[in-house]
């Protein structure tokens, strides 16, 4: 069993942190429902176009609503299956800050605290026991207060706030550097004292404090782990979010503690403390310095800027593989770090996975899709130079039609020629006789991305988008700013609505009760559902067609019927 542990620790540390990451994006995306305060209101029937379009005059949206008879849709909540995973990614990060350290050398501290305190064997296992209990109290209310002070349906608005994903990605920046050895992020000396005396006391007191006292002096390693975990699974806009997520990382660090105690003779397997541990910190920076650009890149989308175009953000990441590298081989040294007499081969293992990556990655300055990536870069829109212009794989004519509402500063991927506005989409597809296909999408949404690059672009769900629909693309995120006449106040969203974003979330939220991208509905034009109920993520191509050629059935049979 020697060294066992630590190697099935260090293959979840490289895998499995990008993964929680990515993931929790996904969250963001997928269950974004519309916040719990929000409270709807009894909108008309589908056929009836005043209240099915995007209000201009909100006192004939009053009057509209105040009519109708339909029974409003409840909100939608946060499944079970989502709040697992958000377990999972807790539990993950758990296992990671256990090779931290500050907390890895703590361990057999903890373990002799016990056994030599405790008259017998079953008391040392109940003070563990207890002990663990304490350290999950502890974390499971800071998520807590993380909710009740920032709120659900705050966490969500700010997900998608431009400005804020900025503060995120400064913040996840500077606990990257702090993990590369600039600095450490401490909480007050007196505040620490304080904690550790406590925990001399007898009884179930000293040990609560005691943990307590872990949480604080391993906050340097631990901060940025928890502030990364609670940033993103915050984002999903459910209130047991930061819950099960804190619930995830104390539970699998209370059972380290707990099992080593019960059972110390299990130490022996583990590797000593040594320089080790600080190339684990190092990696990790490396990491969530990668990974806080995704926040940076979201910012950039949604306002335009055009500082993190797609080929500057996968040059990024391109230096940061090769320094990791570099790094794991020994070639790079920080000022924390021991000398390195010879590579393990773990240490060259993982070394070869960056090199690997960062030579994948390189194609994709010129324009390769890199679908295995295309969730977490910018759009290939945004890229200024493409090799193959036809990277999709589909060769079309450039559109002869006069550009379209929004078309000047956004883009439908795969060269379809679609809309960016719901009232230009309706009027052409009227004309043309076609069904509707609206894509709730945003520039932040990983899945969005992902279904773009998985599901859009198989040949055969391509050819149905692009001849059999008219496709509507609406950027629930976007803050362009409306013009004044269009700009309105929005009850079921509770502010106004003066951008482009807003205009369609408003839209998303009053027509289908939901603020979940992606989202795709399929309308006839007398602006009726297709096909019941709308879906959102579906990687499975083939359920994808089923939902696509169901739509185009139903409306044929109404074009029959009419």
């Amino acid at each position: 069993m020697k060294k066992v542990l630590f190697l099935l620790m260090l293959v979840a540390m490289f895998i499995a942190l990008p993964a929680s990451v990515s993931f929790a994006n996904t969250i963001q995306d997928t269950t974004a429902a519309v916040p719990d305060d929000i409270q709807f209101t009894e909108v008309g029937s589908a056929q009836d176009s005043a209240a099915n379009s995007v209000v201009k005059d909100s006192s004939k949206k009053d009057t509209t609503a105040s009519l109708a008879k339909v029974e409003p849709a409840k909100p939608e909540q946060g499944s079970s299956q989502t709040l697992l995973s958000i377990f999972a990614a807790g539990f993950i990060a758990g296992l990671i800050a256990f090779l931290l350290p500050c907390i890895f050398p703590m361990v057999p501290l903890t373990v002799s605290y016990f056994t030599k305190r405790a008259e017998t064997k079953g008391k040392g296992i109940q003070g563990a026991i207890i002990y663990g209990v304490s350290i999950i109290v502890i974390y499971v209310f800071l998520g807590l207060l993380i909710t009740l002070i920032f709120g659900a349906s705050a966490l969500n608005e700010l997900a998608t706030d431009g400005f804020f994903n900025v503060f995120i990605f400064l913040i996840l920046l500077v606990f990257g550097i702090s993990f590369l050895g600039a600095f450490e992020i401490t909480l007050p000396s007196s505040f620490v004292n304080k904690m550790d005396s406590k925990s001399d006391s007898k009884g179930l007191t000293g040990i609560f404090f005691m943990a307590a006292t872990l949480a604080v002096v391993s906050f340097s390693c631990t901060g940025p782990l928890i502030g990364t975990l609670l940033v993103t699974v915050g984002q999903s806009g459910g209130f047991l979010a930061p819950i099960m997520g804190m619930f995830g990382f104390s539970l699998a660090l209370a059972l380290i503690f707990v099992v080593f105690a019960i059972f110390p003779s299990w130490m022996t397997s583990l590797p000593k403390s040594g320089g080790w541990l600080n190339s684990v910190k190092v990696v990790l920076g490396l990491i969530e310095i990668a990974l806080a650009l995704k926040f940076l890149s979201t910012a950039d989308l949604a306002y335009h800027w055009g500082i993190l175009d797609r080929e500057v953000f996968i040059a990024i990441w391109v230096v940061i593989a090769f320094i990791l590298g570099f790094y794991l081989l020994g070639k790079i040294k920080f000022s924390h770090d021991s000398d390195l007499p010879y590579v393990s081969i773990p240490r060259l293992f993982f070394a070869g996975v960056a090199f690997v990556f960062a030579f994948y990655l390189i194609p994709g300055l010129w324009g390769a899709p890199l679908k295995a990536v295309s969730a977490l870069v910018p759009p290939l829109s945004t890229q200024d130079f493409v090799l193959n212009q036809n990277a999709g794989g589909v060769v079309t004519a450039e559109p002869t039609h006069p550009k379209r509402k929004y078309a000047d500063f956004l883009e439908i991927p795969l060269k379809i020629d679609g809309f960016f506005d719901y009232e230009e989409a309706l009027a052409y597809a009227k004309k043309e006789k076609k069904p509707l296909f609206l894509d709730f999408t945003g520039h932040g949404c990983v899945n969005c991305r992902e279904m773009e690059a998985k599901v859009w672009s198989d040949p055969r769900v391509l050819k149905i988008l692009k001849e059999k629909y008219v496709v509507v693309s609406l950027y629930t995120d976007d803050k362009t700013s409306l013009p004044k006449n269009e700009q309105f106040d929005s009850k079921i969203l509770e502010t106004k609505v003066n951008t482009v974003g807003k205009k369609f979330k408003h839209l998303q939220a009053e027509r289908f009760n939901t603020i979940s991208q992606p989202y795709y509905v399929l309308l006839g034009t007398d602006e009726k559902e297709l096909v019941s109920p709308p879906i959102g993520v579906e990687f499975k191509i083939e359920k994808y067609l089923q939902y696509l050629n169901k739509g185009l059935s139903a409306f044929a049979k109404n074009q029959t019927n009419e």
